[in-house]
Order: structure tokens, then sequence, then C-alpha cells
């Protein structure tokens, strides 16, 4: 035998010793006892510093409580072989009075008729879903959640900004998705309304219980949640159809700045499931096809987006023929606008199905919690140490006494969150995208998923920080807010107000700087 061919069979032997010594500390977690598994994982996660947290896990386990985190899921484990899941997870997740509420932002904030609010809820809708379906098959590829895989782009320091900014909008959204639901559940009755810190802790209950259990249990809830809730939303489209305008709401440069800035407030959040797609389809078959699970994913996402948002448009156009739908709304925001189309006319069937329609809040809750946690985890060794499940309460307790305190500020809460997430998501999608096509080309085989808590084998994470930068200048110079207007910004509309291009600035500075300072790093550090 030739030298060369004896360096590469030994080569070879070395490699597979290797693989089967890593195999020996990396024990397989099946579906059951998945609590014990982790125990014993030799990852240096130190999950002895929280044992009795893990004791309370291990019992649980045992009664189909997920004891996963951020652990990678082995190709064998994963066994959801639908490709419609996901289908069915974001159509529940999105079938919701939440999304009702950023239609009503088109006339309530930004005085849009309702044929330009709906050009622009399509429009934008159909745009910034795609990253979001194509982040949803990364995770049958690689079986790593979606932050988790954000580090094989922004390296393991630089991925701390974007993981801190997803907990923030996983809390943020559940607040404002909360006081929405309160604000219906309190539009039920004129006479005996509930209180509204007592709508959000039912709504945090319900939301804890299926977070809680895990990926399998959620992804059951959302494939009959949404049932219900469209049967309500078309009982709600014949209540206000007669009373809707369709007339455009004006043009020229001002017309064109609110169209702008309200399309960043959709697609703030159409772009909000991007930092959690990979979390729900990581137990899918590594070889089921990506095209499946991106069309179903796309169609599940813009089929309750465009749809409700446009009703949630058309309803604030009944003001003109029904005076008294506008009085309810000034009351109770959102709630009292659905209350004044369903127990108004209706009477208690109409408050009956107001009650079920408030409590869709809770499929569009239940990601946030679940993937907080999983968040959370990507912080440090130490926080993936934590029981995920002891993370979903703690935050569901932090957002509570959040949304019982911001429960007046409803509209300006959403509109501000909505628009700061368009910028930072088409931020991370940019850099994601781009290393994923530009720097491995496409190709799984170019990571090595089980290096995810490597930082010597993760990207520096300079290049990513310095586009990230250039991005969030992009942001600045593009935004329209009410607290602040860019120079770019200025330029679209009344000068007072603006036209928000925040987040197309920071996709294009983002997308024009990441590609040759990533190759500068990957020249200089090697991963």
């Amino acid at each position: 035998m030739s030298d060369t061919g004896r360096k590469s069979s030994s080569a070879s032997t070395s490699k597979e010793e290797m693989d089967l010594e890593k195999a020996s500390h990396q024990p397989e977690l099946s579906n059951v006892n998945e609590a014990r598994a982790l125990e014993d994982m030799n990852d240096n996660v130190p999950r002895d510093k929280f044992a009795k947290l893990w004791a309370i896990v291990l019992f649980l386990d045992k009664y189909g409580v997920e004891a996963r985190g951020i652990e990678r899921v082995l190709p064998d484990e994963r066994t959801q072989t639908s490709p419609l899941a996901p289908f069915w997870m974001w159509l529940a997740a999105n079938m919701t009075i939440s999304t009702f509420a950023i239609g009503v932002l088109a006339q309530s904030i930004f005085f849009l008729g309702l044929k330009e609010a709906a050009l622009t809820i399509i429009f934008f809708n159909l745009l910034c879903t795609l990253p979001v379906a194509y982040f949803s098959t990364w995770g049958p590829k690689l079986g790593l959640r979606q932050l988790t895989l954000s580090r094989f782009s922004f390296g393991y320091a630089t991925a701390q900004l974007p993981i801190v900014l997803n907990c923030i909008a996983c809390v943020g959204w559940s607040i404002v998705n909360s006081i929405v639901g309160a604000q219906t559940l309190r539009a039920v009755s004129t006479s005996h309304q509930i209180p509204t810190a007592a709508g959000i802790v039912v709504i945090a209950i319900l939301t804890i219980v299926v977070s809680f259990m895990g990926y399998r249990v959620v992804h059951l809830y959302e494939q009959y949640s949404w049932i219900p809730v469209v049967v309500i939303f078309f009982i709600y489209l014949g209540q206000i159809a007669r009373f809707a305008e369709s007339d455009f709401g004006g043009s020229g440069s001002v017309e064109a700045g609110n169209v702008l800035s309200f399309g960043a407030t959709v697609a703030g959040f159409a772009l909000g499931w991007t930092s959690l797609a990979a979390d729900y389809t990581v137990r899918m078959p590594e070889d089921m096809s990506s095209y499946k699970i991106f069309f179903w994913t796309y169609l599940g996402l813009n089929t309750p987006l465009i749809l409700v948002e446009i009703l949630g448009a058309a309803a604030m156009t009944t003001f003109a023929q029904k005076t008294t739908w506008e009085d309810a709304y000034n009351d109770n925001s959102v709630g009292g606008l659905l209350g004044a189309g369903l127990a108004g006319p209706m009477g208690g069937f109409g408050s009956f199905l107001l009650v079920l329609l408030a409590m869709s809040i809770v499929a569009n809750n239940i990601p946030n919690m679940y993937s907080l946690a999983l968040t959370f985890q990507n912080l440090h060794p130490y926080a993936q140490a934590i029981p995920r499940i002891v993370i979903v309460i703690l935050g569901s307790v932090v957002y509570i006494v959040l949304a019982i305190v911001g429960a007046s500020h409803f509209e300006e809460w959403l509109d501000t969150l909505l628009v700061i997430l368009s910028y930072w998501l088409a931020i991370f999608s940019t850099i994601l995208i781009e290393e994923h096509l530009i720097f491995r080309k496409g190709k799984w085989s170019n990571y090595v998923p089980d290096d995810f808590n490597n930082w010597r084998k993760l990207p520096l994470g300079v290049a990513s920080f310095l586009a990230l930068g250039c991005g969030v200048a992009g942001a600045v110079l593009g935004m329209a807010q009410v607290w602040y207007v860019g120079v770019i910004g200025r330029m679209i509309g009344d000068p007072e107000f603006g036209g928000d291009i925040g987040f197309e600035l920071s996709f294009a500075f983002t997308a024009v700087t990441y590609p040759p300072l990533r190759y500068l790093e990957k020249r200089w550090w090697g991963y």
C-alpha cells in the first residue's frame, strides 16, 4: 500500500473512532425519557447546578412534558412526518384578533382607505413571509432551533444581540396580544365588565398550559384551534359588510408616506416569525421536501395574515354609518370594535362568540412563550441548564405584569414594537440568508451542527456585528416614528411625519456590507 493510501486509511479509522467516542458521550434522546438522557449528556452544560429543577422535569417527562431545550434533534428522532404541520401551525397562530388589530391600524394611525390598505397588506405580507417560509426548511436539515442556527452566521458572541432582541420581542408580543385579548373580554358585557388584569391572567394561564407541555402539544393545539375562529370571523364579516366603505383614502406624497409607514407595520408582524421559524420544524424528517415545507408554511402564513388584516381594515370604515361602533371602539379599542359587530346585534350568542374570539390570542401567544424559553437558553450554558418549563413560567409572569401596567397604551406600544421588529428582523434575515447562500454555497454539508456550542468552530462575529451596525444606520436614516423621523424618512410625504422606509434601508445596508466583511473575516479566522 502507498503512503498516501496508508494516510487515508489511518485518517478514516481515526475519524470513525472519534465519532464512536463522541456518540458514547452523547446519549440518544428518544421521544420519552428525554430528561434522563439530557442529564447524562457530556456537553459542558451545568445541569447539575439546577438538580432540584431537573428532578421535577424528570417526573413530568413521564407524562409527556417536553424536556428538551436547544439540544440538537438527531435525524432518527425527527418523527413529525406530515408536511402540513407548518401550515396548521401558522394558520392558527395568525388566525387571531392580533392579526385583526394590524388591519385596524391602517385607518386609526395611518388614515388609509380600504383599497390602499388592502393592497399594502397583500404586497408586504407576500414579500415579508418569504424568509419565514425559507427558515422553516432549515429545521429538518440541521435539527437546531432558529436562534441556535444564527450562531453559524453571527458567531457565538455577536449572536447574543439577536438573542436578547428576540427575548424582548417574545415578551413584547405576549404583552400586546394579552392586552387586545383582555379588551375583547371586557367588550363582552357593558354592565359587568371583567377587569383588564383578570382577562390578561386568564389568557396567560391558558398559554402556559400548552407551551409548558412542549413541541408536540403546541402543534396539536394549533392544528385545531383555528377552526372556531374562522367561523366567527366569517360571521363578523357578514355583520359588517353592508356598512363598510371601499374608497381610496387619498393620493399624493402624504398618502405615499402613510402607505410606506403602514407597510413597515405589516412587515414587522410578518417578519416577526423569522426568528422562531425553525423552532417548529426541528422534528420533521431530514429528507422531507424543502419545497413542501416552504409552500405549506408560506400558505399557512399568508392565508390568515392577508384575510384577517383586511377584515380589520374594513371594520374601521364602518363608522360613517355606525357611529355607535365608533363609540365602542373608542371605549374598548379593538375589543370594542369586535364586540360592536357581534355582541351588539346578536345578543348573548354574539357575546359567546366574542369570548371564543378573545381566546384566539392563546394560539398567537403560545409560539412566543415556547420560543422565549428556547431563545433564552442560547444566552449561555448556564441558561441552557435551566429547564425549558421554568423559563416558560418565569417569562409568563414577566409579561403578565407588564401587560397589566401597559394596558392603556395598546396602540402606541403595538405600532412601535412592530416597526422596530421590522428593522432588526430585516437585518437578521439578510445575514442568515447571505451566509447560507454565499459562504456555505447553500449546502447543508457545509455545516457541522454539533459545533453550535463551540465558539472556536463558529464565525468570529466581527463581520456580522459591523453589518448589523450598518443595518441599524439604515434603519435610523429611514425610520418615521412619533419620537423620531430619519433624514431620508423625512423626505417622503409630510416632513413632520415622513414615510417609514427603515426596514427597506436596513435590509439594503446589511445586504451590501455583509459579504465583503464576511469574506475578510473568513480568510483570517477560518470559519
